[in-house]
C-alpha cells in the first residue's frame, strides 16, 4: 500500500517514522532532557513530541526543524543514514531530499541538502517555495546565523515581524535567534539557497 498524502509506500513510511522517532528519543536521552523539556525548547506540545518518538506521527518539515533546534542538531540529521558520503562534492542528481515524507502546513516547499553531511559547521539547502507557501503560523527561532540568496522568483522574509521583500539576486543575513518566517504571496515559485550555522552539538 502507498500513503495517499506522501506517495511513499506505507511500509517504508512507517519504517522511516520509526527511525526518526528512535533518533529523537535517543538524542533527548543523551542530553538528559525530559520529554516536557524538549517540547518546551522546541516550541511543541508534549503530546506531539511523544507521538513522534513512538513513530505514530508524520511530522511536517517545520516540526522536524523545531525538534532539531530543540535538540541542537541540524535538521538534515533526521534524513541521513549512518553511512555518510565521503566525497565533498554533491551532484545535482545526488542531493538528499529533505521533503520525502513531510508536508508544510500551508503550501509545500521542496528542501534538498546541498552539503554532503551534517558534520560540518554549516548546512546549506536548495529550497523551492511555491505560491502560497506560508510558515507564519510556526515562526522559527533558534541559535545560530542564517544566510539566504534568491535565485529566481520572489519571497517575503519576516524578521520579528519586519517584512523584507527579496527578488532574484537579493540576499539576506540574520541571527536565527530573531523569530523569522517566510511567505510566497506571488505568482511564481521562489528558488533560493539557504545556509545556516547549526547550533553547537
Amino acid at each position: 500500500m502507498t500513503d495517499t498524502k506522501t506517495g511513499v509506500p506505507s511500509a517504508a513510511l512507517n519504517g522511516l517514522l520509526a527511525t526518526v522517532g528512535t533518533l529523537v528519543h535517543s538524542l533527548r536521552k543523551e542530553k538528559g532532557m525530559t520529554l516536557a523539556q524538549l517540547a518546551e525548547t522546541a516550541g511543541l506540545s508534549p503530546a506531539i513530541v511523544s507521538q513522534i518518538e513512538r513513530g505514530k506521527a508524520n511530522p511536517a518539515f517545520i516540526t522536524l526543524a523545531q525538534l532539531a533546534h530543540g535538540l541542537e542538531i541540524p535538521v538534515g540529521r533526521f534524513f541521513l543514514g549512518h553511512d555518510e558520503p565521503a566525497s565533498p562534492v554533491v551532484r545535482r542528481t545526488d542531493r538528499r531530499n529533505l521533503q520525502g515524507v513531510t508536508r508544510e502546513s500551508v503550501g509545500e516547499a521542496a528542501h534538498e541538502l546541498l552539503t554532503p553531511d551534517h558534520n560540518g559547521l554549516l548546512e546549506a539547502q536548495w529550497i523551492v517555495s511555491p505560491p502560497g507557501h506560508n510558515t507564519s503560523e510556526t515562526p522559527f527561532r533558534h541559535r545560530g546565523e542564517e544566510f539566504g540568496i534568491v535565485l529566481s522568483g520572489k519571497i517575503d522574509i519576516y524578521l520579528d515581524g519586519e517584512r523584507h521583500i527579496l527578488e532574484a539576486g537579493d540576499s539576506i543575513t540574520y541571527a536565527s535567534t530573531v523569530p523569522h518566517w517566510y511567505i510566497n504571496r506571488y505568482e511564481e515559485s521562489c528558488v533560493a539557497v539557504w545556509v545556516s550555522t547549526p547550533p553547537a552539538r
